[in-house]
């Protein structure tokens, strides 16, 4: 675990002394309606109502602050149980304008706004975090890959092509088929991506109308993944590198801390995402995505600016969880501790299949595991989609994997007993 060293006791942090209208660096608290009676807490603009802004919210609600959303749809995830719900396009920028009025600052849990309306945002004088100079990063992999480039990161190799036969080109330069193409910008979960044999199988990608990137395809070992939090002041925490178990495209398991994982290893991947925060200028959570591989490196493999898959396990196996440090770090607030509760902790998502009614699983789920925590997102059951996750955490690793499969699967329906 790394992080930032706290100044002594009596030195005030950055943020002491706040007041509406008053923050440092200027950027200013707006809101001084806050709550009733006079109550300044401030208000976190979240655009996006998904299960990130509903988990983040509930991080919120201990700390008495106030959650607001621009959600597509009144059944999204966080509008079912946010208060202060906007209903809107978010690609429309005079939306966006009338949603942050009364925010404090503004933050998210995708990354497809246009960057263009985020910075009309900044220009208005409303606090965007992370800024759009740092989530065009997140946004498009393409200017992601050439800061990466840039900043010395270690990435697989790649470049953008213009159709089929350049992704043949490409090909060859990195040895041969297959390579992976994706759109640079829109893909998530396995959509956007290709994994192309031939130059044929490369048409469909193009099709999108987006600039396309080609990647050799890495002999890896293993998916990692680093989560970081940064505030505007320059504090920032490192939790334990976790290894990302994918399916068909889709995280299905995560363990914390990843096993087997050497401490050099685990120790350059925190100083990795560490290093690619501070570069970009990321205010909030950072997952920067990694291939171990099979020759004992990393590479960067995709980065998300916002609470991520891979940082569910914190909600119960962290003593600060990524969503409230997320909280803590849009509202420079000082960052919480991220170290781990348990030696072991074992995040399984729960994916719909053909048995909707999930809560009759409960009673099973519960008494066969009092320690399981289960997270649901209330979401209609469709096949393959997220709808949950579960957390188990202990001592021993192979008996948590099998409380956190088991969980899931039987939530899903593909365990029975």
């Amino acid at each position: 675990m790394r992080h930032t060293a706290h100044p002594p006791h009596p030195t005030p942090h950055p943020t002491a002394g706040y007041r509406p209208g008053a923050s440092p660096g200027g950027s200013g608290w707006r809101n001084t309606a806050g709550y009733p009676g006079g109550v300044t807490f401030p208000v976190v603009g979240m655009v996006g109502g998904g299960q990130l802004a509903r988990m983040t919210h509930e991080a919120g609600i201990p700390l008495g602050i106030r959650f607001k959303i621009l959600s597509d749809t009144p059944q999204d995830s966080a509008a079912q149980v946010v208060s202060d719900v906007v209903i809107g396009d978010y690609r429309d920028l005079e939306t966006l304008r009338a949603f942050a009025r009364g925010c404090d600052v503004i933050t998210f849990d995708h990354e497809h706004v246009p960057i263009a309306h985020l910075r009309a945002l900044e220009a208005d004088g409303i606090p965007v975090r992370p800024g759009p100079d740092a989530l065009v990063h997140a946004a498009d992999k393409g200017v992601m890959r050439a800061k990466l480039d840039e900043i010395g990161a270690p990435s697989p190799r790649h470049r953008i092509v213009s159709d089929p036969a350049d992704a043949a080109a490409f090909a060859e330069e990195v040895g041969g088929f297959p390579v992976i193409l994706k759109t640079v910008r829109g893909g998530y979960d396995g959509k956007g991506v290709w994994f192309v044999r031939t130059q044929a199988d490369a048409e469909a990608p193009f099709k999108a109308g987006v600039p396309v990137l080609a990647e050799e395809k890495v002999d890896y070992v293993r998916e990692l993944a680093a989560n970081i939090v940064r505030s505007p002041h320059g504090q920032a925490v490192s939790y334990p590198v976790v290894e990302s178990i994918q399916v068909d495209g889709v995280c299905d398991t995560v363990i914390a801390p990843a096993p087997n994982l050497s401490e050099a290893l685990a120790g350059e991947a925190q100083a990795l995402a560490l290093r690619i925060a501070k570069e970009l200028d990321v205010t909030g959570h950072l997952a920067v995505e990694l291939f171990e591989t099979t020759d004992g490196r990393i590479l960067v493999n995709e980065l998300a600016m916002r609470p991520h898959n891979s940082g569910h396990w914190t909600q119960d196996g962290a003593i600060t969880s990524q969503f409230a440090n997320h909280v803590r770090a849009v509202l420079d607030l000082p960052l919480g501790d991220p170290r781990p509760r348990a030696k072991w902790t074992v995040m399984a998502n729960v994916l719909g299949g053909d048995y909707p009614d999930m809560y009759a699983a409960y009673l099973h789920c519960m008494a066969h595991d009092p320690q399981l925590k289960i997270h649901m997102y209330g979401k209609d059951v469709k096949h393959g989609r997220k709808v949950g996750h579960v957390n188990t955490y202990g001592d021993d690793l192979d008996d948590v994997l099998e409380r956190a499969r088991h969980a899931a699967g039987y939530l899903r329906g593909t365990i029975t007993a």
